[in-house]
């Protein structure tokens, strides 16, 4: 029996997702958001939206589940918007990750909406020291988690009235990541950006992150990482 948060890391959800995106490219190349009409371009962009909502009394029903008919690919701007619309209430939780300068943050301040709940280190750092962003005093890392825990135990137990919480962190270590999914019961976001494009952005950093060593952050990152089967 699955609930709601199992049921989005079933082997069945995740292999019908794979072959409904496989039978739904256009001739184009890319799958078209159901929602807006526009190309979905980045794979991880994609979301599968079930139309009638999954509850404890239907996710087990895979006439409504796992129904293709009942499902749609959007993008997951427009997968938050259809929620707003029809008023739902579950909170969602979500784990972007990827080697740094992949575009983590960038990505979720895009697709997140009023009142949505962001727990982003860098973002925290710069709170707490009140310095330029990037600046991080050594003697304040041990409060800076703190902090950061404490926003994960919140989502863990779903206080407060958010509607989405986007977790952002490099999070390589296959182990590390998947113990945080099933604590909080959240859904991962890979943002896939190769290794040469990570590098390549070094170039265009801000003169605060050229301080930084981040080719060597880039090549500890992509040593460590192990891919999730439903990245394969």
């Amino acid at each position: 029996m699955e609930t709601i948060q199992t049921f989005y890391k079933s082997k069945q959800w995740q292999r019908l997702i794979r072959i409904l995106k496989q039978e739904r490219i256009s001739e184009e190349g890319f799958i078209i958001c159901e929602h807006c009409g526009k190309p979905i371009v980045k794979k991880y962009d994609c979301i599968g939206h079930h139309k009638v909502e999954l509850t404890a009394e239907n996710v087990n029903d895979p006439a409504i589940s796992l129904n293709p008919e009942l499902i749609a690919l959007v993008h997951h701007r427009c997968h938050n918007e259809e929620h707003e619309r029809f008023g739902s209430k579950r909170q969602q939780v979500f784990i972007v990750y990827g080697s740094p300068l992949s575009g983590k943050s960038s990505y979720v301040h895009s697709i997140a909406a009023a009142g949505d709940l962001i727990v982003d280190m860098d973002s925290i750092w710069q709170c707490v020291s009140g310095l330029e962003r990037y600046r991080k005093p050594n003697r304040l890392k041990n409060i800076v988690f703190d902090v950061r825990n404490k926003l994960i135990e919140e989502i863990k137990f779903r206080r407060g009235h958010w509607r989405n919480a986007y977790i952002i962190g490099g999070y390589p270590l296959i182990g590390e990541r998947q113990r945080l999914i099933k604590e909080l019961g959240a859904e991962e976001i890979f943002i896939d950006t190769t290794k040469q494009e990570c590098l390549n952005r070094m170039y265009y950093l801000d003169d605060v992150r050229k301080d930084l060593d981040y080719e060597a952050f880039i090549e500890k990152w992509w040593r460590e990482y192990a891919p999730t089967q439903a990245e394969n």
